[in-house]
């Protein structure tokens, strides 16, 4: 763990937090932060949904919250559909501040106008194909597909390394929540990718699991750090931050995890705060501090890729757990953004009749 550090008003944040007390989509202000950190402090507590202790180390970041500010703090975790649905469902009468969704999820979550704008003071340094041109989402942290293997339950010689490797072995492989889960819905783009499909087309991919289904080793289990440390997960499709995490958290020598070398796909997540949150200016605040240096650096303890990494002062201890860059050759950044956010869309329903259907 890497020493505590002040988070705002020491670190090089490009200074400061914004005009977050007024409406409308205003860029971050120096001289608006101790208003902004009086108001948040005056609601005491910001309440958060698919943000839990364990995903990208969020438990430092709320640690930090509350050394600094006095913030209490509570996650809901869920998917992140269910996040969309939930401040949709719940209008006025909201149980929750601020969520972090897939990619896709943040133009559906602006569409269902369930989001407020915010841009934190280093707005200018997140890239401009990560971000909602007016602040309403924006992604923090991004992530590769990756396979996580129980080293103690697949025979060396059956250890994927490439999609194709699938379709051949004895063991079964989990994706999750399919329809649900960003995690999920990237590992069907990922084996899209893999086998000459696109965002717009994610037919090739479908097969992939279709073939798991039909050999009755796709399992329908959920790739969470409690499975997989119970021993029934064979390998996962998971975010390579996950991954990383759950190894070293579950046994480092049990679990192998592995880039696909085929093709994976790179995407990310993006906080988005409830239109109607009890404590919007606490959600702003834990917006700023995410983006800040050392929100950034609690991201990559948890082995996520901060958004602003080419902007950071990354430490060698935290450098030296994550995978191999020559691992990454083969991953790649979505394209066509309009595809995927309609293909996500339609994902329940194709994985139902595509995949499930052949599900023994």
């Amino acid at each position: 763990m890497l020493p505590r550090r002040s988070p705002l008003p020491r670190l090089a944040l490009g200074c400061a937090l914004g005009a977050t007390l007024m409406a409308g989509s205003v860029h971050a202000d120096p001289s608006d932060l101790p208003a902004l950190i009086e108001a948040a402090q005056q609601e005491g507590r910001v309440d958060s949904v698919g943000m839990p202790d364990s995903w990208a180390n969020w438990k430092d970041t709320w640690h930090d919250l509350k050394t600094e500010y006095g913030l209490e703090h509570m996650d809901t975790d869920m998917s992140s559909a269910e996040e969309v649905a939930k401040f949709k469902a719940e209008g006025e009468n909201a149980t929750a501040d601020i969520g972090d969704v897939g990619f896709a999820f943040g133009p559906i979550a602006v569409e269902q106008g369930v989001t407020q704008p915010y841009k934190p003071s280093t707005w200018d340094e997140i890239p401009e194909w990560a971000k909602d041109e007016e602040g309403h989402w924006m992604l923090g942290y991004t992530g590769t597909i990756a396979f996580m293997i129980n080293k103690e339950l697949v025979p060396e010689d059956q250890r994927p390394d490439a999609f194709a490797d699938l379709s051949e072995g004895d063991y079964k492989v989990s994706a999750g929540a399919v329809g649900q889960a960003s995690q999920a819905n990237n590992a069907v783009l990922a084996a899209a990718y893999a086998n000459g499909g696109s965002e717009a087309d994610l037919a090739p991919g479908f097969e992939v699991f279709a073939e798991l289904a039909r050999q009755g080793r796709l399992s329908l289990a959920e790739p969470s750090i409690a499975n997989l440390e119970k021993g029934e997960i064979e390998v996962a499709l998971m975010w390579d931050f996950n991954a990383l995490n759950y190894r070293d958290q579950i046994d480092p020598d049990a679990f192998e995890v592995v880039i696909p070398a085929d093709a994976s796909v790179t995407s990310g997540y993006a906080t988005i705060i409830n239109r109607h949150a009890v404590h919007p200016n606490a959600a702003k605040l834990t917006r700023e501090f995410i983006l800040s240096d050392q929100g950034q650096l609690n991201l990559a303890e948890g082995y996520a890729r901060p958004i602003r990494a080419e902007h950071l002062e990354m430490p060698d201890e935290i450098a030296a757990r994550l995978l191999p860059n020559e691992q990454y050759a083969n991953a790649r950044p979505i394209q066509d953004f309009a595809a995927w956010e309609q293909s996500a869309r339609e994902l329940p329903r194709q994985w139902q009749s595509q995949v499930l259907i052949h599900q023994q």
